[in-house]
């Protein structure tokens, strides 16, 4: 092959590996080979660098339908139902073309459920951002950033009729060169309706649908597994283009299919398209394919087989559909306007063989491109800074006011109300919506099949994990179970998106081989497995990467959608306790950035057998009646968690207690709550604290028209401008 170094570079294929697939064909590959390898063994693909960390993790629970390995995790809800759920990540081409890379990073994840036979029901997403308050072109691109992403995320769910009932967003310098955006959506079905990507039966069809191949997307799979420089700008033809309007009428025709007998296994087009479809459907079963890529439907002139197999066009699905039924298939994707065409058939070769016009352009074994794609294990190296970050403490800066505290750290664009995010999304249609964003906590939706109510949470603070790799980690499994059992729902499972920077850098490596140590650990000892995930590195930008950003999305089940605590002050008059004990832990808090720049200190401390005792503290105490609202206590501490709730219940708060260090109302200790009960349930209460072996105390009382604590004393009026409006005033700054 002519050039061939050159061929291999823009493969981001080293020599080794060109070495690896002569001995795999046991000849040279053509240029149609080199790309499918090329996109298989991408680090977005084949989890090279992330492979032997992902092993340990807990994928196993008597409610666990499927885990890891398809296309989304299933867990039984009961009552014959399961729900679907996976979450993915967009990053790389949302940082390129924010609309379409957050719109098609929906679509993608969107497939992933129905694929598996189950109707999307309920998404979240979970976006990091720059610095927005800049006065410069890094602070004007970020707005640029925020407003195409939302609108991308806005545009594809609301034209699908799904609801996008909450998430998180945040803001670091350490994005100004990566934004995350991920994307995550969960389904509905029956247990006995779930549908696998695999294609079985010698002589089985193979059926393309959905939307016509293009070549948008070219090279998306290997684009995301590299860093982003200067160069970058130029990639914007390897985003995708999404079109909601298909997506909808693939998705009602996928599920009017999957009421038939007439299917074997189907397959999302996600990353590198039609390649790790038609691979690791063939891959799942030990069978082999034969395609016929001149039958592939395509809206482009003069396409090449390199192209058809690479393209990363939208709203397209394969189908391993039973033979004889072949017309009956087609028929169902017409009757929706959809491209469908046989283009393939399953054999017993072991071999994905393609054909154009009838001459063989390429000949794969299935199980090696999947089997012996690279396993690296790179080197790692704590990174030096950790060694100097733990001397900073509270008891080492300055002391400020606590009125000049509280106002700094509430008005935070982390604190401060999204709504004008959030109202941009539809979280009311198909009308099962019960916490919706906004809301505080996690998110919840009815069942009407069963009567019961889901609650998904999506958590992860960047800071600590900047700070404490594997704390950090571990700390955003506790506090999306948190908001979970906070709504009166048992938490049951998690999907993950593994954010993380440049993985040839040791220290990077480092990071993420500490971060998965404490999803493993907290998952084992919380009972949460993991039954989903995605893995995004290169997330860095002329040698900056962003902090390590494990972001978490918790699955819970409430057994009565009537008993869904809200997270907001409720009644006059009611008492407020502090479930947990609190002491004086500021590392990587909201209080020493906010007041002081610093991303410093340690990490509070991690005991989960506090934490599962205060999830199954408010989930007894809902089931018996005694709570009206619960909120787990999060960043900026007890006062910043009590003024939320204040502002949100329109309803003032008077405080009859302070600690010695009064500035312990700010502290970030884990594994805390907040809980609302009515006065003549105080005693009931207290029985069941003793009953669990958890300390409760009194913080004051719901009521009049201030929200006081220690000496913070703010009117609820001022308090609500700052929450409502803080966050729309930055964003429309010009």
């Amino acid at each position: 092959m002519e050039n061939l170094q050159e061929v291999l570079k823009a493969h981001k294929l080293s020599s080794e590996d060109y070495e690896h697939i002569k001995k795999i064909l046991k000849r040279e590959p053509n240029l149609v080979e080199i790309g499918i390898f090329s996109a298989m063994w991408s680090e977005h693909c084949s989890y090279k660098s992330s492979k032997k960390y992902l092993k340990g993790f807990p994928t196993k629970a008597p409610w666990v339908i499927q885990g890891p390995g398809e296309n989304a995790g299933v867990i039984d809800i009961g009552d014959g139902m399961a729900a679907v759920f996976k979450m993915e990540s967009h990053n790389h081409p949302s940082f390129i073309e924010p609309y379409q890379g957050a719109a098609t990073g929906v679509g993608g994840i969107l497939r992933d459920i129905f694929t598996m036979g189950a109707r999307p029901v309920a998404n979240l997403n979970s976006l990091r951002f720059g610095d927005i308050k800049r006065d410069d072109e890094i602070g004007k691109h970020q707005k640029y950033l925020v407003k195409g992403v939302v609108a991308g995320i806005g545009g594809y769910g609301n034209c699908m009729g799904i609801p996008t009932i909450g998430g998180e967003t945040s803001f670091e310098e350490c994005y100004n060169g990566n934004i995350l955006v991920n994307a995550f959506s969960l389904g509905i079905c029956k247990k006995d309706d779930i549908f696998y990507g695999r294609a079985e039966g010698v002589g089985n069809p193979v059926i393309y649908v959905g939307s016509k191949t293009g070549r948008d997307g070219l090279g998306g799979a290997v684009m995301s597994s590299d860093s982003f420089n200067e160069e970058s700008k130029s990639l914007r033809p390897t985003v995708q283009v999404g079109d909601p309007f298909t997506e909808k009428l693939l998705l009602e025709a996928c599920l009017e299919l999957f009421k038939t007998d007439y299917v074997v296994g189907i397959q999302d087009m996600g990353a590198a398209g039609l390649t790790s479809s038609s691979f690791e459907m063939a891959g799942r079963s030990g069978s082999g394919m034969k395609l016929y890529l001149d039958r592939v439907p395509t809206r482009e002139e003069g396409m090449t087989p390199y192209e058809l197999m690479l393209s990363e066009s939208q709203e397209r699905m394969l189908i391993c559909a039973k033979k004889g039924y072949e017309d009956k298939v087609l028929e169902i994707f017409k009757k929706w306007d959809l491209d469908a065409e046989v283009i393939g058939e399953v054999t017993d070769s072991k071999e994905m063989e393609l054909f154009w016009h009838g001459e063989k352009v390429a000949q794969i074994p299935v199980n090696p491109v999947s089997e012996e794609a690279p396993e690296l294990d790179r080197p790692t190296k704590k990174p030096e800074y950790l060694e100097y970050i733990k001397e900073v403490n509270i008891d080492r800066v300055s002391h400020i006011d606590d009125q000049e505290a509280f106002e700094k750290l509430f008005s935070s664009l982390e604190v401060v109300d999204k709504s004008w995010i959030y109202t941009q999304y539809d979280f009311t249609v198909q009308t099962n919506t019960i916490k919706h964003p906004g809301s505080l906590d996690a998110s919840v939706i009815r069942v009407k099949e069963n009567k019961k109510a889901i609650a998904m949470s999506s958590k992860c603070n960047p800071r600590y994990c900047y700070i404490d790799p594997k704390g950090g980690a571990a700390a955003a499994v506790m506090a999306a179970g948190r908001d979970v059992a906070m709504s009166g729902a048992k938490p049951l499972a998690i999907t993950d998106c593994l954010n993380y920077g440049n993985p040839e850098n040791p220290e990077i490596m480092w990071q993420f081989a500490k971060g998965t140590e404490g999803i493993k650990e907290a998952c084992k000892a919380l009972n949460t497995p993991v039954v989903s995930g995605n893995v995004s590195f290169y997330n860095e930008t002329n040698g900056i990467s962003i902090y390590p950003t494990p972001t978490v999305v918790m699955v819970g089940l409430n057994d009565d959608e009537n008993r869904v605590l809200p997270s907001h002050f409720q009644k006059e008059n009611d008492i407020i306790y502090l479930v947990g004990e609190t002491e004086k832990e500021f590392g990587g808090s909201l209080y020493l950035k906010e007041l002081f720049g610093e991303v410093e200190g340690e990490l509070p401390k991690i005991d989960y057998e506090k934490e599962l005792k205060l999830w199954q503290f408010v989930i007894e105490a809902n089931k018996r009646g005694l709570l009206k609202a619960a909120k787990g206590v999060g960043i900026g501490g007890i006062a910043i968690s009590l003024a939320k709730m204040a502002a949100i219940g329109n309803i003032g708060f008077l405080g009859d207690f302070c600690f010695e260090d009064s500035r312990e109302i700010f502290s970030e200790t884990f594994s805390r709550a907040l809980i609302e009960i009515e006065p003549k349930n105080m005693h009931l209460l207290e029985d069941l604290s003793n009953e669990i072996g958890i300390f409760i105390s009194p913080l004051g009382t719901v009521g009049g028209k201030r929200f006081t604590l220690c000496d913070i004393d703010i009117d609820i009026n001022k308090l609500k401008e700052i929450y409502y409006n803080g966050f729309k005033k930055e964003i429309e700054k010009i």
